[in-house]
């Protein structure tokens, strides 16, 4: 076996949904913060003013649904929670530490990227349902103002959920070295393979030997 040859990750296709969700994201947060506040009302003039921003804001937040639903095809079955991911939470505070012994191995996914997942997925559902309830130019004369109302607190309520979970993602892509390469160009290296996502390491490469699990990666 050639240790030295990377594995893909992520194919063109994965990652290309991936960065449209992305831009659609900070596109519609963007314009969702300056809608929010008169003191963030600023951030209209990003597209072309406060007209245009009530207009491309929903269309946006669309979009995003659409493609974040692509992802959602692509990784769903991936992203179950197993008996491993309930030891690897418990055992969490190790892996904040970078010591990693005695903690499970794990598939493609770990727990706390798989709760990111489904949480995602509950904000988007939200935004969706309650956007189109608030959304004045065709569907918001079907309901009444207390459903309005409602519709428009659960909005920012997952807004807010939502921005916060992005950081997260962001953050933890930093602190996972090799992880925002994986999503850049597809490859990971098999001692990146090994370490983070063992199970799925001896998916793709029929490896069954143990692991080194928890070691440092050279």
């Amino acid at each position: 076996m050639n240790d030295n040859k990377p594995i893909l990750r992520y194919t063109a296709n994965e990652r290309t949904n991936h960065w449209i969700v992305a831009i659609l994201f900070f596109m519609a947060g963007l314009s969702g913060l300056a809608l929010f506040h008169p003191a963030l009302f600023w951030l209209s003039h990003l597209f072309g003013g406060g007209p245009w921003t009530r207009i491309l804001h929903p269309f946006m937040g669309v979009a995003m649904f659409v493609f974040f639903l692509g992802l959602v095809v692509r990784f769903w079955r991936a992203n179950f929670i197993t008996a491993n991911d309930r030891q690897w939470l418990r055992r969490i505070d190790r892996v904040m530490v970078n010591r990693e012994d005695g903690v499970p191995p794990i598939g493609k996914y770990n727990a706390g990227q798989k709760l990111l997942f489904w949480t995602l997925l509950l904000c988007m559902l939200v935004l969706l349902v309650s956007g189109v309830v608030i959304w004045r130019a065709y569907f918001s004369h079907f309901f009444d103002i207390g459903a309005i109302r409602l519709a428009s607190l659960a909005h920012a309520l997952a807004g807010f959920v939502l921005i916060l979970s992005i950081i997260v993602h962001i953050y933890a892509g930093i602190w996972i070295k090799g992880s925002i390469g994986a999503m850049l160009h597809g490859w990971v290296s098999r001692a990146w393979a090994r370490k983070h996502h063992a199970l799925w390491y001896r998916e793709v490469t029929g490896d069954k030997t143990p692991g080194n699990h928890g070691r440092k990666e050279g």
